[in-house]
């Protein structure tokens, strides 16, 4: 069979790539109609062919390059295919200086995560993006789009900056060409089908990178959020899939036409303590790292080198193509740990400083801290920065509706999971949250701003990395039992039509000000000193209700003290005179007022003290 090839129909994964790469190694997966019968040859100094794999799918041709002495400038790839002959100029972008070493989210930062689609609406969200599956925009359907976009983020970067946050988690902003019809929909960003292009949607990758560098101007960091477990369905690969072993358990029918009711499918049983487990039955893990997170999302088979290469690649490229400062890893423990362990080194070897987070969701210390580079616990060295404390939020949501007892109950749950530290190699470095897109929000369907006040204190006073939700500082609330877009609603103000918006004082209520005003302060005082970052901590066990928290760094000092229960309580100063001795006087971080710690204080139900330590 004798096929033409053109040159502008061949796709070619990374689009682009850059000199001067620690690992000179290229993979290119060229992409097009019979392309595997094809040879290729290279014709560029300091570049080099390595090699060339021909996968089970004729449409898929890999392409192995070591460019690690070639100049930025176009390498010609000679494509000779049925008699034809084409020359794609493949571009070599010369890497921005100190790429490397660019300084990714740390213990002294706050991120703020963002659900683009549901935070404000630029010029994007609300017009029909051509050339994509069948969608709707009706912010009237919770499950649906609702046409916020990576424009309307930028414009209310002020907002975002002027709160105290330092850095944006933004979920993902890869193209999700699937359609909205159901369980399909996938306004969230965790289906991909292109994992080199911003959906359009969104905006485009020049979007993207405006939104970075104006953040970065605004002394806000941007971190990414990637999915190497999963694909969406509409995924290319899921009717054509490179090799046979691209995705794991796969299907005869691939979806959406496959269901769960397909007698070869096989869904994850969303339980993770295999992963950890040492008397774990092989179907038991099996099922948890083979199996498909839904069947909207068939599951990626990391343990596929070629695979593993074009997600490893696809990682750089867009730190190195946007600017972007981290990377949040979505359902770490799901994909091979092996494999995620070589991606993770390969990425801290290229970005010894970038941030790395990975959503490790048990609710148990010891399985949080097995994931952490370092652990003592671990079966092998994963190499992963940060995990995510899912051990401390549920504590955190238990603790909001308890009385704080003499034993367990309320922030003794608190203080006996900090109790845990010890297994973390790094707790500095362990992403702490009260609520994210995947949970319930902390208010549940309420407004009590007391307890919230008390968890947002906690998440910004105890050694770790803390995330806030966006409209946490004003109050937002929604609840999974209604829908998942309950808790992803829309944020006030941020689309035509909403009228007043929270993004002004005037757009929100007394109460919503007076949260936003405390959290404010309390960003503004943490952002400012290197206690809380790099200080040391002290914990004392609740009593009488009142539980008690003490920074140090050289001659700084602070004291959180919290009283657990829904009537007045006393802070007695005598059982910490350990770290408050005679004579010392605090100033109130978010009112401002003095106190004397050294003294017993009345304390109102649910009150919360921050106390930095003016006098010693």
């Amino acid at each position: 069979m004798n096929i033409t090839l053109q040159a502008n129909n061949i796709r070619i994964d990374p689009p682009y790539w850059f000199s001067g790469m620690k690992n000179g190694a290229l993979q290119l997966l060229l992409s097009a109609p019979g392309i595997g019968r094809a040879d290729v040859s290279v014709s560029h100094p300091g570049a080099a062919l390595t090699g060339i794999a021909r996968p089970y799918s004729p449409n898929y041709l890999f392409v192995c390059l070591d460019v690690s002495r070639a100049e930025p400038g176009l390498i010609p790839l000679h494509i000779s295919l049925g008699g034809t002959r084409r020359t794609v100029m493949y571009e070599l972008r010369r890497r921005a200086e100190g790429s490397a070493q660019r300084q990714g989210f740390t213990p002294a930062d706050v991120l703020y995560l963002v659900m683009p689609d549901r935070f404000a609406q630029g010029r994007h969200g609300c017009a029909h993006a051509s050339g994509l599956k069948p969608y709707k925009t009706d912010r009237s359907e919770p499950s649906l789009r609702h046409g916020g976009d990576l424009e309307g983020l930028r414009r209310h970067l002020d907002y975002i900056a002027d709160l105290g946050v330092t850095a944006i988690w933004l979920t993902p902003i890869f193209e999700n060409n699937n359609p909205d019809i159901g369980l399909t929909s996938s306004y969230h960003g965790y289906a991909v089908t292109d994992f080199y292009r911003v959906d359009p949607r969104l905006g485009s990758m020049d979007d993207y990178r405006r939104l970075v560098g104006e953040a970065h101007r605004h002394g806000l960091k941007v971190v990414m959020d990637l999915v190497f477990n999963h694909c969406g369905a509409c995924h290319p690969w899921a009717a054509d899939p490179p090799e046979r072993d691209w995705f794991n358990h796969p299907v005869a029918t691939m979806p959406p036409e496959a269901t769960a009711a397909s007698p070869a499918y096989v869904q994850t049983n969303y339980r993770l303590t295999p992963t950890v487990d040492p008397y774990a039955a092989d179907v038991d893990l099996d099922e948890t790292t083979r199996g498909w997170f839904a069947p909207q999302m068939p599951d990626l088979n990391q343990h596929n080198p070629r695979l593993m290469a074009y997600l490893t690649q696809q990682s750089k490229w867009w730190i190195e193509a946007s600017g972007a400062d981290g990377i949040r890893m979505d359902t770490y423990p799901y994909a091979f740990a092996d494999a995620m362990a070589a991606w993770a080194r390969e990425i801290n070897e290229e970005y010894p400083r970038l941030g790395v987070v990975g959503e490790t969701w048990v609710a148990e210390p010891a399985f949080t801290a097995a994931w952490q580079r370092g652990s003592a616990i671990a079966r092998t060295e994963t190499h992963l920065k940060s995990v995510m404390d899912f051990a401390l939020f549920e504590r955190l949501n238990m603790a909001k509706g308890e009385e704080t007892d003499g034993w367990a109950a309320g922030l003794n749950r608190i203080y006996n999971t900090l109790a845990y530290d010890y297994l973390y190699p790094e707790p500095q470095n362990v992403l702490a949250f009260i609520d994210n897109h995947d949970t319930d929000r902390f208010l549940g369907t309420g407004r009590d701003a007391a307890t919230l006040r008390q968890a947002l204190a906690l998440l910004l006073f105890i050694r770790r990395t803390p995330q806030i939700y966006y409209g946490t500082e004003i109050l937002m609330n929604g609840t999974k039992a209604r829908t998942d877009g309950d808790v992803r609603r829309d944020f006030p103000g941020g689309f035509p039509g909403d009228g007043p918006g929270a993004f002004t004082p005037e757009g929100r209520t007394r109460q919503e000000n007076q949260m936003h005003s405390w959290l404010r302060r309390l960003l503004s005082w943490r952002r400012a000193s290197p206690l809380i970052a790099e200080g040391t901590m002290k914990q004392f066990i609740p009593q009488g209700g009142v539980y008690v928290v003490h920074r140090a760094l050289g001659n700084r000092r602070a004291l959180l003290v919290l009283n657990g229960t829904s009537h007045p309580a006393t802070y007695r100063a005598a059982r910490y005179a350990e770290v408050v001795p005679p004579g010392t006087m605090a100033r109130e971080v978010t009112t401002g007022r003095t106190y004397r710690p050294d003294r017993d204080i009345k304390l109102s139900p649910r009150q919360t003290l921050v106390l930095e330590i003016i006098k010693y």
